[in-house]
């Protein structure tokens, strides 16, 4: 009689499930939208060239001196404006969380009325105030005729800053709101002052709500500055006009103020994402990477899938 032997060793373990194959999704949605917005710039790029359009004088002005004269005024317009909007935003949202009912109520009529009011209104209505203040009298410090006091750039300078502190007042009383009452509580149980609670304790933890869309607010500064030509300030737009004018390209010289407002804008937001991340420290585990980490991680990525391995024989 013969016996079959099973000569698999007993220390054999068993073998495992077999590995499971993933098949990616394909999203056949994605590439039809693609093709079609490809198609659709394509379109747009082709009817813009084949216009009656002189490209070549935006390259020819693009760095000229009375440009480059008019993006510094637009900046310079910019970080003052911003610079009395956030002062007095911030002095406004204090005022309207007052429980001092007539600071508040002062605080309220403001943002209601500049909130209320478009900008370019305000700036017409400021350069033209002469026809109700002939002069301006100061008593021993300073007498002029409003005319010659209320120039084009003060006109800008206060039609821009005092509009946008309306809305900086809501934004800085969003971020105030925003931090617990506890955190209030236990700083004047230390025996701090409301000034210094205020100044120590609430608009730090304020300002990593209140830094988002005040940078949003700076952008739309730089663009809303565009509206001062009409007071015959002579910024980005305004120079770009003049020049339009006088070389008979005006329609390539609002093409070239664009391409610097985008430029521009462009810059501000990286700042804006550097300003954010680091207001983001204290609630985020691990902030997230900047553009150059992330292109070095795909660079480093790249060269390690690349560099070849070495195996035994």
């Amino acid at each position: 009689m013969t016996v079959d032997i099973d000569k698999t060793p007993a220390d054999t373990p068993p073998a495992g499930p077999e590995a499971i194959k993933a098949i990616p999704v394909r999203h056949y949605g994605r590439y039809i939208s693609a093709v079609v917005a490809l198609a659709l710039l394509g379109g747009i790029v082709y009817a813009f060239s084949q216009g009656k359009i002189n490209w070549d004088a935006i390259p020819d002005y693009f760095f000229d001196d009375r440009i480059l004269d008019g993006v510094g005024k637009t900046l310079l317009l910019t970080v003052l404006s911003m610079a009395i909007g956030i002062i007095g935003g911030v002095l406004l949202a204090v005022m309207r969380l007052s429980k001092n009912p007539v600071t508040s109520s002062i605080a309220w009529f403001y943002i209601w009325f500049f909130r209320g009011t478009p900008v370019l209104v305000q700036l017409i209505v400021w350069f033209n105030l002469g026809l109700v203040f002939e002069y301006i009298n100061l008593g021993p410090f300073y007498k002029d005729e409003w005319s010659d006091f209320m120039t084009p750039f003060l006109t800008a300078l206060l039609g821009l800053g005092l509009n946008e502190a309306a809305y900086m007042a809501e934004i800085c009383r969003a971020g105030l709101l925003s931090v617990d009452e506890g955190q209030t509580e236990a700083s004047h149980a230390l025996g701090m002052s409301h000034a210094k609670t205020l100044r120590r304790i609430v608009i730090p933890q304020a300002m990593r709500v209140i830094v988002p869309p005040t940078g949003n607010e700076v952008i739309n500064m730089l663009k809303t500055t565009s509206l001062v030509s009409v007071v015959q300030y002579p910024e980005l737009l305004r120079a770009a006009q003049d020049i339009g004018q006088t070389s008979g390209a005006p329609a390539e010289m609002l093409f070239l103020a664009a391409a610097w407002y985008l430029l521009l804008t462009s810059v501000f937001s990286v700042g804006q994402y550097y300003l954010e991340r680091y207001y983001a420290r204290g609630s985020s585990r691990s902030l997230p990477a900047t553009p150059f980490q992330k292109i070095r991680a795909n660079v480093l990525s790249l060269s390690s899938r690349t560099k070849p391995t070495g195996g035994k024989a």
